[in-house]
């Protein structure tokens, strides 16, 4: 016969391992970085190709834009989305021509949720030299 508390510890260790594997989606925004590319142009300048993960339900609540930022904060590009994407989940879009300040070594990326802004995961990336 299996105790009590055999049945219980069974049953909490299951509840927690469940709990593991489903976390990561609970911590997800509206709008989640989950992958870039990044390229050095000739002239110095990067070019980004940026996949978004988000939760777009038309019109008036979708991704609707990325930025590319210092580690600091500061705003070196931005690529404006013009409509949801629905039914093209994750979706990759490019930002070509973005001046980096001397020095920097990586950026953050970072995607906006109209009308929930910047909740999702960021994304930090080493810049190639």
């Amino acid at each position: 016969m299996i105790s009590a508390r055999r049945v219980n510890d069974y049953f909490l260790a299951r509840l927690l391992a469940t709990a593991l594997l489903f976390a990561p989606a609970a911590w997800a925004g509206e709008a989640d970085v989950v992958a870039a590319k990044v390229r050095r142009t000739a002239d110095g300048t990067y070019n980004f190709d940026v996949t978004v993960k988000s939760n777009d339900r038309g019109w008036d609540y979708f991704a609707d834009a990325f930025e590319v930022l210092t580690p600091e904060g500061k705003v070196l590009g931005t690529r404006v989305l013009l409509h949801p994407h629905e039914t093209e989940q994750p979706f990759t879009r490019d930002l070509y021509g973005v001046k980096i300040p001397q020095g920097t070594e990586r950026v953050v990326i970072r995607a906006r949720h109209k009308p929930k802004g910047y909740d999702g995961k960021t994304l930090t990336v080493e810049l190639p030299k």
